[in-house]
């Protein structure tokens, strides 16, 4: 019983260091440009039948049937963790090529290698080719140029790009596609603020901004993470009490181990 005991508050203690981690990681992350916060998950381990009086029964220890039994558990195990895509609040920056969504949606991103990641981090650049890129230098899919010549260039709300022209004309030179997951939680996180698809996911959804339930596309501002630091706060907090209770258990069963041995001694 000292055993079962002593693992399952072992599972509990490696439990609360994991939801420490990604709390840690939440917080770490709150100030970084379209993040979304994690939410971990927990499942309990499988339970077993034990009787109530060992001594008097016929099966002592675990039996499998029988009506003097109780179900003890054997704790706790991290089993995933979810992405919450609560939209951030949208901060001003007055720089052009920062673009942010309101509402639902991901900027199509290509990889030199030709792959297709999703971010909301719409902090843009412009490469040395008049492309416009992520901060790692990723070029925005469908392929955006910006002509040198241009005195500036503007986004619309439904993504329609229009290069400035010195003598006062606007030139349509293409739209920004959104791209949306049934099931956004199922992205896989690869850092710099990029995702992947994966099975759980779903396949990629393209529309434009502002249309069949698509975000609209905000010039000039950047999506904050989404994180609320008091709550993060709480949720530490109360993570920690939880650690130390569970190695309050183990220094407790330990004590109960030594006095059941110095009983035998005696």
């Amino acid at each position: 019983m000292s055993t079962r005991a002593l693992r399952t508050a072992a599972s509990g203690m490696y439990a609360q260091q994991i939801n420490i981690e990604v709390i840690s990681n939440n917080i770490a992350n709150m100030n970084t440009t379209g993040f979304k916060k994690n939410k971990p998950e927990f499942q309990d381990l499988m339970y077993q039948e034990v009787a109530v009086n060992p001594i008097n029964s016929s099966a002592p220890g675990i039996k499998s049937t029988g009506t003097e039994v109780i179900q003890v558990g054997n704790g706790v195990k991290p089993s995933s963790t979810q992405k919450i895509f609560i939209q951030g609040d949208l901060v001003p920056t007055n720089n052009l090529l920062d673009l942010a969504i309101q509402g639902d949606g991901f900027f199509q991103i290509r990889k030199p290698d030709g792959t297709f990641v999703y971010t909301r981090d719409g902090s843009f650049k412009v490469n040395a080719e008049g492309i416009i890129v992520t901060s790692s230098g990723y070029s925005l899919d469908p392929e955006i140029r910006i002509d040198e010549n241009s005195v500036g260039f503007s986004v619309s709300r439904d993504g329609v790009i229009e290069l400035q022209q010195r003598d006062g004309t606007n030139i349509p030179i293409g739209n920004i596609q959104l791209v949306r997951f049934l099931n956004p939680a199922g992205l896989m996180s690869l850092g710099d603020n990029l995702y992947a698809e994966t099975e759980a996911s779903g396949i990629p959804i393209f529309g434009a901004p502002g249309a069949d339930g698509f975000g609209e596309i905000h010039q000039g501002f950047l999506e904050s993470s989404n994180v609320d630091v008091v709550e993060e706060m709480i949720s530490m907090i109360t993570a920690q009490r939880a650690y130390e209770i569970n190695s309050k258990t183990v220094k407790t069963v330990e004590e109960m181990m030594t006095m059941a041995n110095n009983l035998k001694r005696g």
